[in-house]
């Protein structure tokens, strides 16, 4: 992923995903936090190669992107690649909310990834993107061991990490 709309989470939920980003590193697996040293916990409404932040900006005026949203996350994940991941439970709120964000996104011509339109996202905050196939089981224990987690969404961003940028929404 290189650009994407971060729904970020509250303090507590911010300082125990980091928390295990440390621990999974202190084992010698490599976590979202080591990556450009510039992520922080979130979850990802829409991702695509880039992102116009102004436009993004523009068609999403006057809507409280996810801030208030509780997320429950109950359980972990993997995509192909070993990409880890705590899995956030599909609420009605949530995927309406996402539903909304994209349509909006759309009628301002922001283009996206497939993977992240409605019916076919899933919603996750990402924990590590290379995990080596020998640590996978001993990275999903250390997930296992801060869920449940719940989070309420404090703010949103346009973020594209390698390009520097982080556009409130």
């Amino acid at each position: 992923m290189v650009a994407a709309l971060e729904l970020y989470l509250d303090v507590d939920a911010t300082r125990r995903v980091r928390t295990l980003w440390r621990a999974l590193e202190a084992e010698g697996i490599p976590s979202l936090g080591e990556l450009h040293q510039k992520h922080r916990p979130h979850v990802s409404l829409a991702a695509a190669r880039t992102i116009d932040p102004y436009a993004a900006a523009a068609a999403l005026k006057g809507l409280e992107v996810g801030r208030g949203l509780t997320l429950r996350m109950d359980f972990v994940g993997q995509f192909v690649g070993r990409v880890l991941w705590l899995g956030v439970t599909a609420t009605a709120e949530l995927l309406e909310h996402h539903r909304l964000v994209h349509e909006r996104l759309a009628a301002g011509g922001v283009e996206l990834w497939e993977h992240y339109q409605p019916g076919r996202w899933v919603p996750h905050c990402t924990i590590s993107m290379r995990v080596p196939n020998p640590m996978m089981a001993p990275a999903i224990r250390r997930c296992l061991e801060i869920l449940p987690l719940t989070a309420t969404v404090t703010g949103a961003a346009i973020a594209d990490h390698v390009n520097g940028i982080a556009q409130p929404v």
